[in-house]
């Protein structure tokens, strides 16, 4: 009984996620890139989008997500004064699925392809839960290519989720998807739709596999860091406060100097609530860029 209640809790969140993502993607209807295309890089093609102009933002999706449903809120305000740059990871949205392991290096790795092609020597890092850790991944593999790293709800080690977000990882199965609207999402701009079970049995199975880049790499950040994070968003508020102390925080300002990087909790907020406080989040953004 304990664990059907929990799968039957974690199909519920999929399915509110696929409908708020469906939400902002509505609502962004009307914006469209001053570009798009595919960058040839390790082997496969990714996706991109690009709007506005200024110093550039990349930004790294959720898990299932598209750069339209993650990001449909934000991209129209960040563009006004920045370029954005909007990345589907492997396999997500546009980009075509690959037989290529799924890891976090081989993400970062692409997003540092597409920066390559490109041209942008260095930009901001915004990733959103799993396109977060794929970002701390980047800024350990290429600290030379962040100016400033930004982590909505997201942990770049297993243990930094609560053991029950581990365990809904561990019974996620591809029906639980089957005819939702993420599934609809997915069809409306996939390559080839017939991939859409080898993609989730591929994602799955990365969520399913621990995984930890290190204190220690963490620490040698040097790039200045935003961490938002939900009161109630699955993270282990405890394992959070660490990494903001490996990152300089968690000190008494008052008696030296302020740390470069910040820690944003908001109260009341879930995994999913989080990203719907758009002007929050835009507000943080854009006091921590500046």
């Amino acid at each position: 009984m304990k664990n059907s209640f929990k799968t039957s809790g974690l199909l519920k969140s999929i399915l509110l996620i696929a409908i708020i993502m469906l939400e902002a993607s509505l609502s962004n209807g009307q914006i469209k890139p001053s570009s798009s295309g595919y960058a040839p890089v390790n082997g496969t093609r990714v996706y991109y989008e690009v709007y506005g102009e200024g110093r550039p933002i990349v930004l790294l999706h959720g898990a299932f997500m598209t750069i339209n449903t993650n990001w449909g809120q934000l991209i129209p305000e960040l563009s006004k004064n920045r370029k954005v740059i909007a990345i589907e990871l492997q396999g997500h949205g546009h980009t075509p699925f690959s037989d290529r392991k799924l890891s976090h290096a081989t993400l970062a790795s692409d997003v540092e392809g597409v920066m390559d092609y490109l041209k942008i020597d260095s930009a901001d890092i915004a990733g959103y839960s799993f396109g977060g850790a794929v970002a701390y991944k980047f800024a350990i593999q290429s600290p030379k290519r962040v100016r400033n790293l930004v982590i909505i709800s997201a942990t770049y080690k297993s243990a930094g989720w609560l053991p029950v977000i581990n365990n809904a990882f561990k019974g996620m199965k591809p029906e639980f998807f089957t005819n939702t609207p993420m599934q609809a999402a997915y069809d409306a701009v996939a390559p080839d739709k017939t991939k859409w079970t080898k993609f989730l049995e591929q994602m799955i199975a990365s969520a399913k596999e621990p995984f930890d880049f290190g204190d220690a790499n963490i620490s040698k950040i040097t790039a200045p860091v935003l961490i938002i994070a939900g009161d109630n968003d699955g993270l282990d508020k405890i394992e959070l406060v660490k990494t903001y102390q490996l990152l300089g925080g968690a000190v008494a300002a008052d008696m030296g100097a302020m740390p470069k990087s910040q820690l944003a909790i908001v109260p009341s907020q879930g995994h999913v609530s989080l990203m719907m406080q758009t002007g929050t989040i835009l507000n943080y953004l854009n006091n921590f860029l500046k």
